[in-house]
């Protein structure tokens, strides 16, 4: 038999990551809670009884692999589609062979590749034929399916959450690329295990990356009588930039600027730095960050620090000014001041109350002493009679009312003890005071 080379042909036109896709349930590796003994996907598998379904889960954890096995042991014909390349006219096409093959009591099993590619009318195009048993639909997305997949197209597939990988998983997939006859089996890769786990770690749960990664560092080894051996420096170059799973319009986007705001909240200074960061290298728009800064600064802190409403708007002018990546240092200074200002949402909450109250009240009328009388008419029906000026008073106080008779005892703005709100509440509870002295 003739020994594989590094330099064979289909190792220079198959990646590893192809060559290596495990064939049966027993060689794939991770997402135990769905595939290991005993559990549902698994027995599913096995006993070739599976239904529509959808694997929902980031890239490289294995939802192309596991339809590839299905494939394998389904005596259904089984379909690959691919949402990228492929139309309405494709689908069509598909779901009536499906169909001629149900009427001769044959199933289709079709797995689609990036459904959430698919807009609306074309993810349409498959319902009546799931409904009527055609097809078993097996759908693969990296994005939420509630947000992606129509949802009567949804309401008929079971979800199986896929999971990133372990580092360990990717390390065990990594010892098995090279000691495999389909990987670098028969070859002398001199590697050592710290640089297995620095693939791992850098894959950030991704066995494409990680294999992907390996494959370069091998190709870019140093060349000897012993074999080959990847050097520190060799495989720096491979992972000089590390890959951020970030779309900035999935649902890590919403992940990451919730976990930012929520790190913020908690006064955890080097958390927001770090999601903050993670949406930056991602490629997010500064500016949106620096939009979700001055919210936070009114919604969380609100007059317990009034200088963060100002610290956040100069981080976003600043923003506008420089872009990235200079600006990143400004992010970081209003995201550092509105983590460890004091917290108070009263602002947020008085807001959120006075909200409910208009959109579910009826409307009052302006009470008659604060209405502007700018015609006779309106002087005459009472419009500004009884208006006190407060500026004309000793306290700058007045005993008028603002409020409608009919919400003249609601209560919107309750400051805390937080900060310089402490100066507002007592200077509230004063004014509370002097009003109700008239009484």
């Amino acid at each position: 038999m003739e020994q594989m080379t590094l330099f064979d042909n289909n190792r220079l036109t198959t990646p590893l990551a192809s060559r290596l896709r495990p064939e049966s349930l027993d060689d794939f590796v991770g997402q135990e809670h769905l595939v290991g003994k005993g559990k549902i996907l698994r027995q599913l598998i096995e006993r070739d009884e599976i239904s529509s379904m959808i694997f929902w889960g980031p890239p490289g954890v294995g939802k192309t692999t596991l339809a590839s096995i299905i494939a394998g042991k389904t005596s259904s014909e089984f379909i690959n589609f691919s949402a990228v390349t492929s139309g309405i006219k494709d689908i069509k096409e598909v779901m009536n062979r499906a169909e001629l093959s149900r009427r001769a009591g044959l199933r289709t099993v079709l797995f689609v590749d990036e459904i959430h590619r698919f807009n609306k009318a074309q993810q349409d195009a498959f319902l009546p034929f799931v409904e009527r048993g055609s097809i078993v639909l097996i759908g693969a997305t990296t994005e939420n399916p509630s947000f992606e997949i129509n949802a009567a197209l949804l309401s008929r597939c079971r979800v199986f959450v896929l999971k990133a990988l372990e580092e360990k998983d990717l390390e065990r997939l990594l010892k098995n690329a090279l000691e495999n006859p389909a990987g670098f089996g028969g070859q002398n890769i001199i590697i050592s295990p710290d640089h297995i786990r620095a693939i791992a770690a850098f894959a950030n749960g991704d066995a494409r990356t990680a294999l992907n990664t390996l494959e370069m560092a091998v190709l870019n080894g140093e060349i000897s009588e012993k074999g080959i051996t990847v050097t520190t420096e060799g495989l720096e170059q491979c992972v000089s930039r590390k890959s951020l799973l970030y779309d900035k319009t999935g649902e890590e986007h919403y992940n990451l600027i919730s976990a930012l705001h929520k790190s913020m909240r908690n006064s955890d200074p080097d958390a927001a730095i770090y999601w903050m960061m993670r949406m930056l290298e991602g490629g997010e728009n500064p500016l949106y960050i620096a939009r979700r800064l001055i919210r936070f600064a009114s919604e969380d802190i609100g007059m317990a620090d009034s200088n963060a409403l100002q610290t956040a708007v100069a981080a976003y002018q600043a923003c506008h000014f420089l872009g990235m990546p200079e600006c990143d240092v400004h992010l970081t200074h209003a995201a550092v001041y509105l983590s460890m200002a004091p917290k108070s949402n009263a602002l947020y909450t008085a807001c959120e109350a006075c909200k409910k109250d208009v959109r579910e009240r009826r409307a009052e009328p302006v009470p008659m002493q604060i209405r502007n009388g700018v015609t006779g008419l309106m002087k005459e029906l009472g419009y500004g009679k009884g208006y006190e000026y407060a500026h004309d008073t000793e306290e700058k106080l007045t005993y008028m009312q603002c409020m409608p008779d009919g919400m003249k005892d609601r209560a919107y703005y309750h400051p805390t003890e937080q900060g310089e709100e402490r100066r507002v509440k007592e200077r509230l509870e004063e004014i509370q005071r002097f009003q109700k002295s008239e009484q």
